[in-house]
C-alpha cells in the first residue's frame, strides 16, 4: 500500500484530514490538544472514515479501556516501540478492520433479508385473507409476480401492502 502522510496538531485536524484524504489506517497519539486521539477515532468510527491505530506513551487502564470500547480502534501501541513493532501492528490492524467491515456487510445483509422477510410474510397473509390461497399458493403469487415484473419480492410485496392501504 503506497503510504501517504498528513502530520496534525490536534483530534479535529486528524478527522479533517482523514476525510480530506481517505487512509486506509490513522496512526494517531492519544494525547493531543482539544480533542484528544480517542475522542477523534469515536468521531471517525460513527462517520465511517477510517480505522485508527493509537501510537502512545500512555497504558493508564481508563485509557486503554476507552480504546478497547471505540469501534474504530483497531490497536494500541505503547511507547517506546521498535520500528519492527509497527509492521505487524499495522498488518494486524487492517486485517482486524477488514473482517470488522466483512462482519458489519453481513449484518447488513442479514437485516435486510430479516426485513424482506417480514414484508413478504405480510403480503402473503393479506393474498391469503382476501383471495382464500393456501400459504404456498400465496408464496408462489408473490414469486411470479416478482419474476414477471422483474422486480425484487420485497418490492412486489410492499405494492401489495400499498395497493391493500388504498
Amino acid at each position: 500500500l503506497p503510504i501517504e502522510v498528513d502530520v496534525v496538531g490536534d483530534g479535529a485536524e486528524a478527522i479533517e484530514s482523514a476525510i480530506r484524504f481517505s487512509y486506509n489506517l490513522i496512526l494517531m497519539d492519544v494525547q493531543m490538544p482539544d480533542l484528544d486521539g480517542i475522542a477523534a477515532a469515536e468521531e471517525m468510527a460513527s462517520e465511517q472514515i477510517a480505522p485508527v491505530l493509537l501510537l502512545t506513551a500512555y497504558s493508564q487502564p481508563e485509557l486503554v479501556e476507552r480504546a478497547r470500547e471505540t469501534a474504530a480502534i483497531v490497536g494500541y501501541l505503547v511507547k517506546p516501540f521498535r520500528e519492527s513493532d509497527l509492521a505487524p501492528a499495522i498488518e494486524v490492524a487492517l486485517a482486524r478492520h477488514r473482517e470488522f467491515r466483512t462482519i458489519q456487510g453481513e449484518l447488513r445483509d442479514i437485516h435486510e433479508s430479516l426485513e424482506t422477510r417480514k414484508v413478504v410474510e405480510r403480503a402473503k397473509g393479506l393474498l391469503m385473507d382476501a383471495h382464500g390461497l393456501k400459504e404456498a399458493e400465496a408464496f408462489r403469487k408473490i414469486q411470479k409476480l416478482s419474476m414477471n415484473a422483474r422486480k425484487s419480492m420485497r418490492e412486489v410485496a410492499e405494492a401489495i401492502l400499498l395497493t391493500n392501504e388504498l
